[in-house]
């Protein structure tokens, strides 16, 4: 990695993908400046777990704030000017969306406006925000393209990313604000989300508990491996969006923009069964599971599957970890951090 950027804001900075990527930022010399509520959606003994070891590093200061405080997000960037704003902090999960949508409008709505609004006041150079999958919602057109539509979501989680990127759009068009959307495809890995399924699969196995499958065990998921999503993450942000001269109003491409505007999927371009994956977890663990089968829950998309052929060419992007070391590296990391 080219270090084009030295100074970078993270939102979410405590959560899965935003340590994730802070932690490999630091390493590489780049100072951080941590974003985190540290709210509690899930176990907030994980989220401090993951301070710490950012903390270990000299280049690393972090703020406990909530995105829609908007007068102590610009006194963060009054007080930084950041190269670079990467927002991964959001109002996480489907499920979840259905019970308390205000918290999506909240942090996922509200809080992004107050990172757009202060990119554009102090000059950023490139915003990069998490989108996802979610988007594509009722569309069952496989494997997901940035070419096709993703106008009918399925919960108000989807609905509020997709928000993000509408938004995102306006300031790229109003004031030559880069800015670059991901929509990432189910990560999974180390410091994993305790509310996301292998978790709670490995969590319920280990102590012989039977395991909520959805949809009768028919979904299908691209699932990619956070190292790879965090390669990804990357390579983009230091690549500012450009302003697509080909783009035809008539005939407008939904993933690029005449602003400097653009989406991007990141996932690992292999569909997964559902099954096959909770498989491949009971051979690592040595335990077959008690299965609970369950009827499709409302908002879930039955199906995804990432083509991410516009950040491979663009970005020369190529997830390379397999199903199999992903699940024994988060179940490694597991045992070891539960002392199992």
């Amino acid at each position: 990695m080219n270090n084009k950027f030295t100074k970078i804001i993270v939102t979410g900075s405590a959560g899965f993908i935003g340590y994730s990527l802070c932690a490999k930022l630091l390493e590489k010399g780049i100072e951080i400046f941590g974003v985190d509520n540290h709210n509690d959606y899930y176990d907030t003994r994980i989220k401090y777990a993951r301070l710490k070891k950012l903390e270990a590093y000299k280049n690393y200061k972090h703020y406990k704030l909530d995105l829609c405080d908007d007068v102590g997000i610009e006194s963060i960037f009054k007080q930084n000017n950041p190269s670079v704003v990467v927002n991964l902090a959001a109002q996480a999960g489907v499920r979840y969306s259905i019970k308390n949508p205000k918290a999506y409008i909240n942090s996922n709505i509200v809080g992004f406006s107050n990172i757009l609004e202060n990119c554009r006041n102090y000059k950023t150079k490139h915003l990069v925000y998490a989108s996802t999958s979610s988007v594509y919602g009722a569309n069952t057109s496989i494997p997901f393209s940035e070419n096709d539509s993703a106008n009918h979501p399925l919960s108000v989680y989807a609905a509020s990313k997709k928000s993000n990127e509408l938004m995102a759009h306006a300031y790229s068009h109003l004031f030559q604000l880069p800015t670059t959307g991901l929509r990432f495809f189910t990560v999974y890995g180390p410091w994993g989300r305790p509310d996301m399924a292998l978790f709670k699969f490995t969590e319920a196995i280990l102590q012989d508990q039977p395991i909520d499958v959805f949809n009768f065990g028919k979904h299908t998921r691209d699932f990619t491996y956070i190292d790879d999503i965090v390669d990804g993450i990357i390579k983009v942000l230091n690549n500012p969006s450009k302003s697509n001269l080909d783009w035809d109003g008539n005939k407008p491409d939904p993933k690029s923009s005449k602003a400097p505007w653009s989406i991007y999927n990141i996932g690992n371009n292999k569909r997964v069964q559902l099954m096959d994956y909770i498989q491949v977890l009971e051979k690592i663990l040595g335990k077959k599971a008690k299965i609970n089968y369950l009827p499709l829950q409302p908002g879930d998309v039955p199906d995804t599957y990432s083509s991410s052929e516009n950040l491979q060419v663009k970005f020369n992007y190529k997830p390379s970890t397999l199903v199999i070391d992903g699940v024994s590296k988060f179940v490694k990391w597991y045992k070891d951090y539960y002392q199992k």
